[in-house]
């Protein structure tokens, strides 16, 4: 009879978990977004301090209950060398987040090309992606008007899935719900396409 109750408890309370990749070059802000996100959406959480927060190193891994799914967060080292693993994780994810650093213009041609090569990889083929213009907070970075036709110009790579390019700052958390809401209704509408997986809570 327990196992019976037992079973039929772990039924009720299971949870579809789906799996995010945080992508993005190194210290585009990757972690400060996962720990803004958290803290966010996680009652009680109190999220790491920004200064205390290091360039990742393989791979940091965070989870958000909300609206009855469970969202795993998997932030990769965004390193060169660090670049060539992504690919690893792929097949398994529900939806990319790209995190571009809106105030390094030097690099921006760097993150497009990063980009670029991340969503031709047929293992992403169909899945919603959201990228963040981070680092609004920052008074000389550029704006979504001038970071949006510079992502735009893969639209052959991006197809027909769920896209967007939003402003955002880890830092602060500003724009920080708005793009986790977008992503639960975007995987939602994209899991006959990719499955969730089930998590017993």
């Amino acid at each position: 009879m327990y196992t019976l109750l037992s079973g039929f408890y772990k039924y009720l309370t299971q949870k579809d978990e789906y799996c995010i990749l945080i992508l993005g070059l190194d210290n585009a802000g990757k972690t400060t977004y996962l720990e803004a996100a958290k803290t966010k959406f996680t009652k009680n959480y109190r999220g790491m301090n920004p200064s205390k927060i290091t360039t990742t190193v393989g791979l940091n891994i965070g989870q958000i209950d909300i609206q009855g799914i469970r969202m795993s967060f998997w932030d990769l080292g965004g390193q060169q060398e660090l670049q060539s693993l992504w690919d690893k994780y792929y097949s398994e994810s529900h939806a990319v987040i790209y995190v571009v650093d809106s105030n390094d213009r030097d690099r921006m041609h760097e993150s497009k090309e990063v980009f670029d090569r991340m969503i031709a990889n047929e293992y992403l083929s169909s899945v919603p992606l959201l990228v963040l213009a981070n680092k609004q907070d920052l008074p000389d970075c550029m704006g979504v008007r001038e970071i949006k036709p510079v992502f735009q110009e893969a639209g052959h790579l991006i197809g027909r899935r769920d896209c967007l390019v939003m402003p955002v700052s880890a830092l602060t958390g500003e724009g920080v719900d708005e793009g986790i809401k977008w992503l639960v209704e975007s995987i939602k509408r994209n899991s006959f396409a990719r499955p969730p997986k089930t998590e017993d809570t």
